[in-house]
């Protein structure tokens, strides 16, 4: 159901408004980052499919039982969904089909297990891929012996074989990103950021979108501080989620 902005509580307009601020500033602080080979023009056609997959932060609560696309509980509750919003209330005349695929507790040899049934048989348009932060978190807490360079090679052949499988599909890579509250403390670093590093060079090598998250988040936190975004310095919060959204359609020049 649509409800007339007049109708919106003030406070939810205020915030609105703020996270658009944000973004913008952002947006415009923002100037490297993206892989030089970059097609950052995402041009969007007429009855496209649009997917995005990934862990939990993509997942975000999403009905796996009736995976209907555009549908708000098949799409979560989170950046994905919020970004499909827009896409769809933006641009009726369209009719795309957004799916959200994203499982929680991934990493990408587990994206490689189901890629068949939740990419390839969807035959996507736009892909868009936010992975990694399971591969280091579960290293950490002893549920996983994969390491930056199994993250970057499992990263590499997955996108391989989607090129080879969907020649016209146009890729977009998601920088992992953590903020330091919560369940994230010094023994993550640096080798976190080993990983961003690494899916900078996966985007870069296959001339993908890339999607600066991390960067966006440590600029935020200068208006705001990190558990205000993601309580447990993994999974965004709602105004870390509707920044994400903002952003990712920035960045994939839809918006």
């Amino acid at each position: 159901m649509d409800i007339p902005l007049s109708k919106l509580p003030r406070r939810r307009l205020l915030s609105a408004t703020a996270i658009a601020s944000v973004a913008a500033s952002i947006s415009k602080d923002l100037h490297a980052e993206k892989p030089k080979k970059s097609k950052t023009k995402g041009t969007i056609s007429k009855r496209q499919t649009i997917l995005f997959q990934g862990d939990s932060i993509t997942d975000a609560g999403r009905d796996k039982k009736n995976q209907v696309p555009n549908l708000q509980k098949s799409l979560g509750r989170g950046y994905a969904w919020m970004a499909a919003s827009n896409l769809l209330i933006a641009n009726p005349e369209l009719s795309l089909n957004v799916h959200n695929r994203g499982i929680s507790g991934n990493k990408v040899h587990q994206l490689s297990a189901r890629w068949d049934k939740d990419c390839i048989d969807l035959k996507p348009d736009l892909v868009s891929i936010l992975i990694g932060v399971n591969d280091i978190w579960h290293g950490l807490n002893g549920r996983y012996d994969g390491t930056v360079e199994t993250y970057e090679n499992d990263y590499l052949k997955l996108i391989d074989r989607t090129r080879k499988a969907l020649p016209n599909s146009k890729l977009v890579v998601c920088e992992p990103f953590v903020l330091k509250c919560g369940a994230v403390n010094d023994k993550w670093f640096p080798e976190f950021d080993k990983y961003r590093a690494s899916a900078l060079k996966v985007a870069t090598f296959n001339n993908c979108i890339f999607v600066p998250f991390q960067s966006m988040f440590d600029e935020a936190v200068k208006y705001a501080p990190p558990n205000h975004w993601a309580g447990d310095g993994v999974h965004p919060s709602f105004h870390g989620s509707s920044l994400m959204a903002h952003f990712w359609l920035n960045s994939v020049n839809i918006s």
